[in-house]
């Protein structure tokens, strides 16, 4: 069973080998958004000939794609299918991005703006969580324990990154990882706290290298050291309905999709 991915891993290049990032250079995220192979060919067209192109270098919502190598993951076939279609995308960009890129210590507490499954996937570690809603009904699901751990976006968190609380105002150890902000999306950024040694990330799939870390995700599922994951799934939808899968994504009960062939 393998595990597609829009992420490359060589293992022989710079980046590959420095441990210190999961942007392969042999295989570099922009080649992602040609919709091309890496040689610049495409290996599908249409029955009268039209060539065909892939996004993000594995085309999932296709019954039949030709996908290059090094974007492929082997996994054991103990983990449940709709789980292994989870972390090959959204829970293992917040997964990664606490365990990886902010490398967070047992018992830290982290402050997680977003219920969806990104925001979600960080809750599977250790730590100590102060999570944000911008919508009641995001609520409705939630366990009673993990409600204490949920405050609404509001004058609260403003003062809280304003100087008020004890999230990323450490001087020296304070640390904001960026996740999916859009693409048309600025800000003005006051460059004052990160003189005082605070610093702010941009992450690419939480920092995960796809032929080092995904087995070790997988293998945490199949010991149960990560469970409950079937909480993250809220819609199943057939193939053929996969339109209707963008208006279910808009609404606050949309987490994840499982689309079935």
């Amino acid at each position: 069973m393998v595990v597609p991915t829009f992420v490359a891993e060589c293992g022989k290049c710079k980046n590959c080998r420095s441990g210190k990032t999961n942007l392969c250079l042999t295989y570099p995220l922009s080649a992602s958004f040609t919709g091309l192979f890496p040689d610049g060919s495409s290996r599908m067209s249409t029955n009268g000939g039209q060539r065909l192109y892939h996004f993000l270098s594995c085309s999932t919502w296709s019954e039949y794609t030709v996908i290059n190598i090094h974007y492929i993951v082997k996994i054991g076939p103990r983990i449940a299918l709709p789980h292994a279609s989870f972390i090959s995308c959204g829970f293992s960009t917040g997964f990664g991005a606490t365990w990886k890129e902010a490398k967070v210590e047992k018992g830290s507490t982290v402050a997680v703006l977003g219920l969806g499954a990104v925001g979600l996937g960080v809750r599977y570690l250790p730590l100590n969580y102060i999570y944000t809603y911008l919508n009641e009904s995001n609520l409705e699901n939630c366990e009673p324990a993990f409600l204490s751990m949920i405050v609404q976006l509001n004058s609260y968190f403003l003062l809280l990154f304003d100087g008020g609380g004890g999230c990323v105002r450490d001087q020296g150890v304070g640390i904001a990882i960026l996740l999916g902000a859009g693409t048309h999306i600025s800000a003005e950024i006051n460059f004052m706290p990160l003189l005082s040694g605070r610093a702010m990330k941009y992450s690419v799939f939480g920092g995960i290298k796809v032929q080092s870390d995904l087995p070790v995700i997988v293998g945490k599922c199949i010991n149960k050291e990560i469970d409950n994951m079937d909480e993250l799934l809220t819609h199943e939808v057939q193939l053929e309905d996969i339109s209707s899968v963008f208006e279910v994504l808009k609404k606050p009960d949309g987490v994840k999709v499982l689309i079935n062939f």
